[in-house]
């Protein structure tokens, strides 16, 4: 599989570039581009104005800064597919018992850009047996 090594950003006015905080990191900082607040065990929607074309064969996926979780219990989810050229809007939850409160510029989550299988899903009238089988939730042990 080629590497990917470039990927076509626009920004509306006041977006902010994706950018990584170091060489290696695996995701894109996305920033926001207008002060908001998230109340305490609740929500906000942010819309980065950052569109991105993701590639055939490639899913971004919008996942949380590890910081913002770990310290202020804010977490942020998504999946952005291919051919999708909209603006990426996120939306952030706040678990802790605190109002948290973003001024513009702020890092709000990230964006990891990975490759995909993309298989047709076929009807069958059962699957192989396996070690673990129709085994749910706790069926491996602590």
């Amino acid at each position: 599989m080629d590497k990917l090594e470039k990927i076509k950003v626009v920004l509306e006015d006041g977006a902010i570039m994706p950018v990584r905080a170091h060489a290696l990191d695996a995701g894109l900082d996305l920033f926001t581009r207008e002060d908001v607040s998230v109340p305490a065990k609740g929500s906000a929607i942010f819309n980065t104005g950052v569109h991105v074309a993701i590639p055939e064969g490639y899913v971004g996926f919008i996942k949380s800064k590890s910081g913002l979780n770990m310290k202020h219990g804010l977490q942020s989810e998504g999946v952005i597919d291919a051919g999708y050229t909209g603006a990426i809007i996120t939306k952030i939850y706040n678990h802790s018992d605190v109002d948290y409160h973003f001024k513009r510029g702020d890092k709000i989550t990230q964006l990891v850009i990975l490759p995909i299988a993309t298989p047709i899903p076929v009807e069958v009238e059962s699957l192989d047996d396996t070690e673990r089988g129709e085994g749910g939730f706790g069926s491996t042990g602590k």
